[in-house]
């Protein structure tokens, strides 16, 4: 019995990404999809798991891609309605990479910084799909987090969001139009940059005087970077007293957590791998390095 993944990807193009790392994982058949929307997920989830049945059903699972989360989350859902019963395939959800992405930069994070009541994190970008799962990560860590983007009503949206999901989350939404952006690292522990690529959000400078900044983990993978003098190779590479990361730095565990990820979909028919189960995911992987 061949393993077949189905992806379900909310843009037009599926992702070449991917599917490359979906046969790289070992997956011996590929079906992509573009331009998936809710409403077309319970035929092509009722094709793949009517087609096989029992113990083989195992062998077929979905993937949902695509560069919005929000409307990611739709197609998760709409695929749990699908179901029936013991009749189902095992899921994942991972948007524009966004849940594997945040899972490595905050179990990279929390190898430096321990996490709790008393540390404070900038994400810079968090309204983005990497961002917006990096805040819900560290809210669940009890971690104080400041979600910063150009329009504030998209931050306080993340923050609502995170806030439902997870039962004590100390999350607060920052513009960084209307807010000197230096100053939304004062006090801070950590900061993740998560923003668009190729835009600097944080200057050389105010990194280097954020006094008490202990780790800045930069997650964008085009030049310029998005934390001033940040290299793209940087591994726990020291800088300015400070504890620094790179894209590629971080890329490497991103790639093992979303192999692991792929591969756990295979084990049985019943997996659903969204943002905690994938953070939980991460921390198993990054325990075994």
């Amino acid at each position: 019995m061949k393993n077949i993944l189905l992806c379900l990807d909310t843009d037009p193009q599926p992702s070449v990404f991917d599917g490359v790392v979906a046969i790289d994982t070992g997956v011996e058949h590929l079906f992509q999809h573009g331009g998936v929307t809710p409403d077309q997920v319970r035929d092509l989830v009722h094709g793949a798991m009517f087609t096989r049945g029992g113990n083989a059903l195992k062998h077929t699972a979905v993937f949902i891609g695509g560069s919005d989360v929000q409307v990611g989350e739709q197609l998760l859902a709409a695929a749990q309605k699908a179901f029936f019963g013991p009749v189902r395939v095992s899921l994942m959800l991972d948007s524009n990479g966004s849940n594997t992405t945040a899972a490595a930069a905050v179990v990279t994070a929390r190898r430096h910084v321990p996490f709790g009541p008393e540390t404070i994190a900038t994400i810079l970008g968090g309204t983005g799909p990497v961002g917006q799962r990096v805040v819900r990560m560290l809210a669940q860590e009890g971690v104080e987090v400041r979600v910063a983007s150009r329009r504030i009503s998209r931050a306080e949206g993340v923050c609502h969001r995170v806030s439902q999901a997870v039962s004590g989350a100390r999350v607060t939404p920052h513009s960084t139009e209307s807010s000197d952006v230096a100053s939304l690292v004062e006090g801070v522990q950590l900061v993740i940059a998560a923003g668009a690529a190729g835009i600097e959000l944080l200057s050389a400078e105010a990194r280097q005087n954020a006094s008490s900044l202990q780790v800045a983990i930069d997650l964008n993978a085009v030049p310029p970077a998005g934390l001033g003098g940040i290299e793209l190779h940087d591994k726990a590479a020291e800088r300015d007293g400070q504890i620094c990361y790179g894209a590629l730095g971080v890329g490497g565990l991103k790639m093992k957590i979303h192999k692991a990820a792929i591969a756990r979909l295979f084990q049985t028919n019943d997996v659903v791998l969204d943002a905690d189960e994938i953070y939980v995911l991460g921390k198993e992987v990054a325990s075994q390095q």
